[in-house]
């Protein structure tokens, strides 16, 4: 990307040198807190990010602050801070907290509504930096469809010099079938019809450099109405400099990282253009160093002509003293909050071989959301119809690492433990389903697992692109998994093998189902979003119930009684044997303890680099 460098008069070169510096799905991890473990971590959280920030911004003379939004929901302070607010006149700690940190600009993610469009409104208003979202109309929002920044900036013979900065925003259409509540409330269009708009605007304002904060993953190259994952569409419009991109919670750049096409996960580019998306939680920073120089075209000023693209991580920074003393009032309410006891459980509940269908707490959850739509449709036409019930594990391991697992002793369950069940603010919901749909419905979650070749050892059995959240297991069935096929589905759901079947042997109370054979499914309202990895399935599926209440709520109902819980960690998943295949999974260390309760052989390895323990399964 480099270009013939321009002198000024006296016959030197001029040079701005810029760094952008960009969060993403901080989802309310102002401490490094883990809530759920009850425990600090060093791994993560907004006030390490703060103090990482300071450190740059004193060595770099011109610096921009941005975030890619998920502010405001995604763990136990944020549920609280919804439940309860904040004192009249005071700030969300978060963005107190960004305030004192200095950002420039902000958009906002698909999560920030999920605890409602009053709450994500008083929040931004705290805001010292303006927020824009570019395909968002409605709502009534302190948010502009689009931003300049007007910026001075030295260049490197302390000349100053104003540069131009467009800012565009962006957040997955998806968002209002995932949060119901905001149809007829708000529209949310096509991320890349909205980008061309907004970029033929910023460009008669005379933007030098156009940056786009994408809360959107990176998907295919290919531009798609309505795509969710559109950071590698997005990056090739003409007039998009730099990407920030987000949502999927995954490191770019990162060796890790697919690479595919138009996507450099080495050099961090996507199209060619600079892009960084910086993990989740406050694990990371984006960080972009760049270089400019005159332009000497007719569109443009200011021009890169150089840029590196990295992460710098939490770890090994301290935390902003300042942040602290902004978020601890909120973070001690939180802690009283979460020791509330609201039951007893006989059962230790993990989610360390959730993969495997051995999952205690998700059939706690099953059996929650099971008991309120029998409740619910009690004296209905389908009272007398089997009740079938779907969840996912939300903690189990994956991108978010060796700890990010459920793990509840027997004993007093507190609020604690039901946030760490259900993470998410979703709604428990009902369909009218019959046997082939639920065939397809657990072939396209068996697309988790990788295709194995019997009598081949050491073969992975979990394909790392898909996530586990949408792994579904069906409480009320058994059925059996053959590995050997390929498997039907690709991680976005997407058919690729339509001649392949892995489900076999399904049974409900012992009884094979026939493709014709009724039933009800209780399941959360993410779980029937049009465009979710679902949707080919749900879309046939008649709605019977669209509960007003959370998933949550139902759980906590169907724990609060004096006799306790004791859910049965089996749900139903059988593996068709594969003549003694060794095969490698990985789960938390904390499982070594819980490896005798499997139903086939399994050891250890050891832990991995990446800190996960490594088993050997034998089927």
């Amino acid at each position: 990307m480099s270009i013939p460098q321009v002198p000024d008069a006296s016959g030197q070169e001029t040079t701005v040198e810029l760094t952008v510096i960009a969060t993403s799905d901080l989802h309310v991890h102002v401490l490094g807190f883990d809530y759920f473990r009850n425990r600090k971590s060093g791994n993560f959280g907004f006030a390490r990010l703060a103090s990482a920030i300071a450190a740059i911004r004193a060595t770099s003379a011109n610096c921009l602050v941005l975030d890619n939004g998920d502010l405001l929901q995604g763990n136990p302070l944020g549920d609280y801070l919804a439940e309860k607010g904040w004192d009249e006149g005071a700030l969300h700690p978060l963005i107190a907290a960004m305030n004192h940190a200095g950002y420039d600009a902000a958009t906002i993610g698909n999560h920030d509504f999920s605890h409602g469009i009053a709450h994500l409104r008083k929040a931004l208003e705290g805001a010292a930096h303006p927020v824009v979202s570019t395909n968002l109309v409605g709502g009534d929002l302190p948010i502009l469809p689009h931003l300049m920044l007007r910026r001075h900036l030295t260049d490197s013979r302390g000349c100053r010099h104003e540069i131009r900065i467009g800012i565009l925003g962006f957040l997955p259409p998806q968002t209002t079938e995932w949060e119901p509540e905001l149809q007829g409330r708000i529209r949310i269009d096509d991320i890349l019809g909205s980008a061309q708009r907004g970029i033929a605007t910023l460009k008669r304002e005379g933007a030098d450099l156009i940056i786009a904060l994408a809360h959107s993953g990176i998907g295919a190259p290919d531009p798609v109405p309505g795509m969710e994952n559109a950071a590698t569409a997005l990056a090739a419009l003409p007039g998009i400099d730099l990407i920030v991109a987000g949502h999927t919670h995954r490191l770019f750049p990162a060796a890790e990282h697919p690479d595919g096409p138009g996507i450099d996960p080495l050099r961090g580019t996507l199209a060619g253009k600079p892009c960084v998306m910086p993990g989740f939680w406050g694990s990371h920073l984006g960080v972009f160093r760049l270089k400019l120089k005159p332009a000497q075209t007719a569109l443009h000023r200011w021009q890169i002509s150089a840029f590196h693209a990295s992460l710098e991580p939490a770890a090994g920074h301290d935390e902003d003293r300042a942040v602290r003393r902004l978020a601890v009032s909120a973070h001690r309410g939180t802690l009283r909050h979460l020791r509330q006891p609201i039951g007893l459980t006989a059962t230790r509940m993990h989610s360390f071989f959730t993969a495997l269908g051995h999952d205690a707490g998700l059939a706690l959850v099953c059996e929650a959301q099971r008991r309120h739509v029998r409740a619910l449709l009690h004296g209905s036409r389908w009272a007398g119809m089997p009740i079938l019930s779907a969840a996912s594990a939300f903690r189990s391991g994956g991108r978010g690492g060796p700890e990010h697992y459920t793990d509840i002793p027997p004993g007093p369950l507190c609020l604690r433990g039901l946030s760490d069940l259900y993470v998410f603010p979703n709604r428990v919901c009902a369909v009218r389903i019959d046997g082939r749909a639920l065939s397809l419905w657990l072939e396209i979650s068996a697309s988790m697992f990788r295709q194995i070749t019997p009598g081949r050892d050491d073969q992975d059995l979990l394909d790392p692109d898909f996530p586990s959240y949408n792994f579904d297991l069906i409480s009320g069935l058994t059925y059996e998994i053959d590995l050997s096929a390929a498997p039907r589905h690709a991680p976005d759901g997407k058919l690729i093998a339509p001649g392949s079947r892995r489900v076999h042997g399904l049974r409900y109370r012992g009884m094979p189902v026939a493709p014709d054979d009724a039933f009800v499914l209780a399941t959360n309202s993410y779980r029937l979003s049009a465009n979710g990895v679902f949707a080919s399935v749900t879309t046939d599926c008649p709605l019977l119930l669209d509960g007003g209440m959370r998933s949550r709520d139902a759980l906590r109902r169907h724990v609060e009684s004096p006799e306790g819980v004791a859910p049965l960690p089996d749900l139903g998943l059988r593996f068709r044997p594969l003549g003694g295949t060794g095969l490698r999974f990985q789960t938390s260390p904390r499982a070594v303890t819980e490896i005798d309760a499997l139903p086939f052989p399994a050891r250890t390895l050891g832990l991995q680099k990446n800190g996960f323990l490594q088993l050997r399964l034998t089927l």
